[in-house]
């Protein structure tokens, strides 16, 4: 499988999954800004605490996996300002990434206000990667400018963040074990030998959550490595996870996943409708929002 076609794994459902709670959010943010000076600088200049996810971010999800991760979030200092985070999760090498997330950050960041003279959001795009190869999108994308148009290249600030850069040490020390597992997953999810090390020494956190919760982390990480590691490798960390009760069930692996991406589908649906009347009543022109949420003019309207 080539890398643009590695990078539309349907499975990248996973990063969205995890990371579309605000509270995970923040501990990969946190975890990113250790080997990551630009996420770093951006975290300092937001307040964490006020992440907000804009419910309307799972537009472009379809049977390619494409989609994105979008927030707003208050600036530290204090003041009445909002700026955009946008993640985009890869797996592979795929030479139109900025330009998609361009494309992500002209759609969804935008305010609703008639007072403003400019309705677009500030925003921080961080590409996260977990591919095989090296790869960096932007480390050369100032090259031949002069000084005057450095961070002018891009219509808004990116970072890109290589998992494989997040400390193992980092992922045991976090305090969500959602977030960590899910960190190691990726990391590792072409290095089976690997995860069998890592994973089962979360064993002893997951014993501590509830086991609906602890369950569901389980099956979830089941289906994102199925395709990477084969079915031979997900028994054998079913069995280091036995002594605990959890059970992957591998067999309706590709059925869960299914089920899952469905379930993704009909909450984006509902999300836009929903976000849609909320501005129709604040009084957004219904032409506007038809074309802005691509929804019929009847079913905004509620007839």
């Amino acid at each position: 499988m080539d890398d643009k076609n590695t990078s539309k794994r349907k499975h990248d459902s996973f990063f969205r999954w995890l990371f579309a709670d605000v509270d995970r959010l923040r501990q990969l943010l946190e975890l990113s800004a250790k080997v990551n000076r630009d996420v770093s600088e951006f975290i300092d200049a937001v307040n964490l605490d006020t992440l907000v996810r804009i419910p309307d971010s799972y537009s472009e999800v379809d049977d390619t996996g494409e989609a994105d991760l979008a927030f707003r979030v208050n600036v530290s200092t204090g003041a009445p300002v909002l700026v955009g985070i946008l993640l985009e999760h890869k797996s592979g090498q795929d030479p139109d990434t900025l330009n998609q997330v361009a494309r992500y950050v002209r759609t969804l960041m935008k305010r609703y206000d008639r007072n403003r003279i400019f309705d677009g959001l500030p925003t921080m795009a961080i590409i996260f990667y977990n591919g095989k190869a090296n790869w960096n999108p932007i480390s050369h994308l100032e090259d031949g400018y002069p000084e005057f148009f450095r961070r002018a290249v891009l219509p808004f600030r990116c970072a890109f963040v290589n998992m494989a850069d997040i400390p193992d040490s980092d992922c045991f020390a976090c305090e969500d074990t959602a977030t960590a597992m899910g960190i190691v997953a990726m990391k590792y999810a072409y290095d089976k030998d690997k995860l069998l090390e890592l994973l089962p020494r979360f064993k002893e956190s997951l014993r501590k959550m509830p086991h609906k919760e602890a369950t569901c982390i389980l099956e979830k990480i089941s289906v994102y490595l199925k395709e990477y590691i084969g079915r031979d490798a997900l028994k054998e960390l079913d069995m280091a996870f036995v002594s605990i009760g959890q059970k992957y069930g591998f067999v309706s692996a590709g059925d869960e996943f299914r089920r899952e991406l469905a379930e993704e589908r009909q909450k984006a649906e509902a999300e836009k409708l929903t976000t849609a009347r909320s501005l129709l009543t604040d009084g957004v022109s219904i032409d506007i929002l038809v074309q802005r949420f691509n929804l019929p003019r009847e079913q905004i309207l509620g007839k």
